[in-house]
This record gives structure tokens, C-alpha cells and sequence, in this order.
């Protein structure tokens, strides 16, 4: 087994929190896991991405090749065709519709959204309304990790177990509302 994934968005909308989680579960399942992270100006509202390579045997790189990712799970439109060349043949690209605007030109929407979903394999949602829907936009990033649950190689109760992992120090309300946001984008994906 081995899954290459790039995660990608805009700073502060909770890449690195994917990543840990999904991370998190891949450790608990005995595999074999390495990370590269770009932050660049995240703080400014800059983009972010993580390599994230999945495997049960030795992993020797960091970083995923070009036409070599199976997975671009993005929770920013923009972000996710920023990787495009990276994803394979038979790759899933994952992302929220909601753009972050934090450029003066950034580009048109319908066209954004018909490049996307004109690619064989692909997930576009509005992730920020299925989270403001349950009570907490800022679950965004784990309503996208739900839609992508469908596609990794992981148990999906094996996310569940992780969310309560990472989140567990901030209380059972916090973990219950995240493992809410995960089962909502499990289910707009399965339908």
C-alpha cells in the first residue's frame, strides 16, 4: 500500500491539522508516514501545502513527484489547481468551492470550478457552508478530510480515533463537533 498526498490551502485554514490527523491514523495503523511542509507566508494569509507520503514499506522521499500524486485534497479552489501537474492519471483532486480572495486578481470562479470539474476523478464541495450548517465554520478543514475519507487507504473509524487523539485536550464537545464535520464530508461524497 502506498498513497501520495498533497495537501493544500491558504494559511490558517487548518492544512496542518489535516495533515496531523491523517498522519495520526496511518501511526495507528502500523504504516509507514513522512511529511514536507511549505508554509511560506501563511501568516499573511499565504499559501500552504504538505507532502504527505503513506506507504507500509520504507519511504525514501519527502516529496511526491510531478504525475505522481494520488490525492490533491485542497480546501481552496485556486490552491488545488495550483497542483494540478503534480496529480496522476488516475489521482483524486478533493477540494472546497468557497475561494479565499487574498489577491486583487484572483480568477474567475465559473472558470475555476469548470477546470475542476472537468478532471476524471474529482470532489467539489462547499465545505464552509456544511460546516457553518453544524454549528462551526471552523471545521471546514475536517468536513473536507470527511470528503476525502472515501478515497484514502484508511480505515475511515480510523480518523474518528486520531480526531480524538488531536483534539481531545480541548474537551468532548470539541471532538464530538469534529467528528461531526468528518461524517458530514463523508457524506456528501458517498452521494
Amino acid at each position: 500500500m502506498k498513497q501520495d498526498i498533497i495537501l493544500a490551502g491558504v494559511g490558517g485554514q487548518g492544512i496542518l491539522t489535516i495533515a496531523a490527523i491523517i498522519g495520526q491514523a496511518a501511526i495507528d495503523n502500523g504504516l509507514n508516514m513522512k511529511q514536507a511542509e511549505v508554509h511560506g507566508m501563511s501568516q499573511r494569509g499565504g499559501d500552504v501545502q504538505s507532502h504527505l507520503r503513506i506507504s507500509d514499506m520504507d519511504i525514501h522521499s519527502d516529496l511526491i513527484a510531478e504525475g505522481d500524486c494520488d490525492m490533491i485534497l485542497s480546501v481552496e479552489p485556486m490552491e488545488a489547481l495550483r497542483y494540478k501537474p503534480y496529480l496522476s492519471v488516475e489521482g483524486w483532486l478533493i477540494t472546497n468551492k468557497k475561494p479565499f480572495i487574498n489577491i486583487p486578481n484572483y480568477p474567475d470562479m465559473e472558470a475555476l470550478e469548470n477546470e475542476i470539474r472537468s478532471l476524471p476523478r474529482q470532489v467539489l464541495l462547499d465545505a464552509d457552508q456544511i460546516a457553518k450548517d453544524l454549528g462551526n465554520v471552523r471545521a471546514m478543514n475536517i468536513v473536507m478530510l470527511g470528503a476525502a475519507s472515501k478515497y484514502l487507504k484508511i480505515p475511515y473509524e480510523s480518523f474518528e480515533v486520531a480526531l480524538e487523539k488531536v483534539f481531545g485536550r480541548k474537551g468532548a464537545a470539541v471532538v464530538e463537533m469534529n467528528i461531526n464535520a468528518l461524517a458530514a464530508g463523508k457524506a456528501f461524497s458517498e452521494k
